[in-house]
């Protein structure tokens, strides 16, 4: 077996990297391989010759098959995309944090423990006590804003 043979170096390349989408699912690898045998093909009927001419059209059909079936190996492939929250006061609104030093009178600030870390916390105006429970209602800056869990959920 002669690996000198342009041809046959294409194609197995073209094979290996379709054979390489099982591995690396997207629809991606699957197309780069597809172009590798259209060069190939194209070597074989005479289209093209020698290492410029492969490698330029294998770039241009690298990227009119990825523009144009991109979309539906995406559907039939599928891929791992989802879209989260990017928006933390929405992630951290309503949730219970427990007072590490007492918040208040007034607007003097106290800590709270709220997943793991402590921070800076500013209550309603009234002191609430190391080791209540407390709501956050939202953020001020770096500090949050909070409530005691029994005043949340007597107005509720």
């Amino acid at each position: 077996m002669e690996f000198s043979n342009p041809i046959l170096m294409w194609s197995v390349v073209g094979i290996i990297l379709m054979l390489a989408e099982l591995i690396v699912p997207g629809g991606i690898v699957i197309l780069l391989g597809t172009a590798c045998l259209v060069v190939a093909g194209a070597l074989g009927i005479g289209l093209v010759e020698g290492i410029v001419q492969s490698m330029t059209l294998w770039f241009i059909s690298a990227i009119v098959l990825l523009l144009s079936f991109r979309q539906l190996t995406q559907r039939l492939v599928g891929g791992d995309s989802h879209v989260d929250n990017t928006d933390e006061e929405l992630d951290i609104y309503n949730q219970i944090a427990r007072v590490k030093q007492t918040i208040g009178p007034g607007q003097t600030t106290g800590r709270v423990e709220f997943q793991g870390s402590e921070w800076p916390a500013l209550g309603d105006g009234s002191i609430i006590a190391v080791g209540c429970e407390v709501r956050i209602i939202c953020r001020e800056n770096i500090a949050l804003v909070v409530e005691p869990v029994t005043q949340a959920t007597s107005q509720n």
